[in-house]
């Protein structure tokens, strides 16, 4: 991954205007259609708004409609500098540090850091070796020293990996069959061979297309063949040690997709040569 530096930043990015021209590029890479004129028009800049007038009808088209820029009264500049310090550390920054960095108040900084984290929701469908795993994020069952399955007060997470690839993860209201067998069926595809430990959530993978290998942890056979799970307990120690050392593990359940939604996109992109920077704000999609 090549490193872009704040250096690189500013000079890329040293004003509002130049912000807005980037996205209004990024967004329309082929030029404008001009739903008046009906067909693509050069478009100029108005002055003083965020927007762009066709050169023959005036219809204004606005860039930020439809992102998360929209309707905010946060200068581009403080956005962009926003997904800037989010993607140049390997576990994030917390909206203290954000609150600290752009001087603007806490309840700012924390609503742009999720509207960012809301952009990096993608849907890869994974195939070849994968393995699936859950997890439990949240407090420890009372009186007990390890989590464990079925752990009170935790919220249930469940992955699928495949080695070499991506990751897709989601938050799941139980580790029952019913819940967990759609969760594969729908990101990964059936000719995949699915390697899992001995949860018996998983016994009828087979019946559904599946090959399905599996290794067991409760006879601490870690490694059975070429099946185990490591690669996605290694995701979920990335995870989590994320939450602990950048949030100290104070996520609220509503918001915790959305910060599994962003390790996985770093995790996606651990070997890309484009800057993360550039692929954090290249999520700003108008069909999102």
């Amino acid at each position: 991954m090549e490193k872009y530096t704040v250096k690189d930043f500013r000079k890329q990015f040293p004003n509002d205007d130049v912000c807005l021209d980037w996205l209004k590029d990024y967004l329309y890479p082929d030029g404008i259609h001009c739903n008046k004129c009906e067909k693509v028009t050069n478009h100029y800049r108005v002055q003083g708004r965020k927007s762009y007038s066709c050169q023959f009808c005036g219809n204004h088209v606005h860039p930020t409609a439809d992102t998360i820029y929209h309707k905010s009264s946060t200068p581009l500049t403080d956005w962009f500098y926003a997904i800037f310090l989010m993607a140049s550390t390997r576990c994030g920054i917390s909206a203290k540090q954000l609150e600290r960095e752009l001087g603007v108040t806490y309840k700012t900084a924390w609503r742009m850091f999720q509207k960012i984290r809301e952009m990096l929701d993608e849907s890869p469908r994974l195939s070849g070796s994968v393995e699936v795993d859950e997890t439990y994020v949240g407090g420890r069952k009372k009186g007990s020293k390890t989590p464990g399955r079925g752990a009170v007060n935790k919220t249930i997470v469940v992955g699928a990996v495949e080695r070499e690839g991506s990751v897709k993860a989601e938050i799941v209201p139980d580790a029952r069959r019913a819940t967990l067998i759609p969760f594969v069926q729908e990101n990964v595809t059936v000719d995949s061979i699915i390697h899992t430990d001995e949860w018996h959530a998983y016994a009828t993978l087979k019946l559904h297309g599946y090959e399905h290998q599996k290794s067991s942890h409760a006879k601490k056979q870690w490694v059975v063949g070429e099946s185990h799970t490591n690669t996605i307990e290694g995701f979920w120690s990335l995870m989590k040690g994320g939450l602990r050392g950048v949030y100290r593990g104070r996520v609220e359940r509503n918001y915790l997709q959305n910060y599994i939604n962003e390790y996985s996109f770093r995790y996606n992109r651990r070997n890309d040569i484009t800057p993360m920077f550039i692929s954090f704000i290249q999520q700003v999609r108008k069909d999102k």
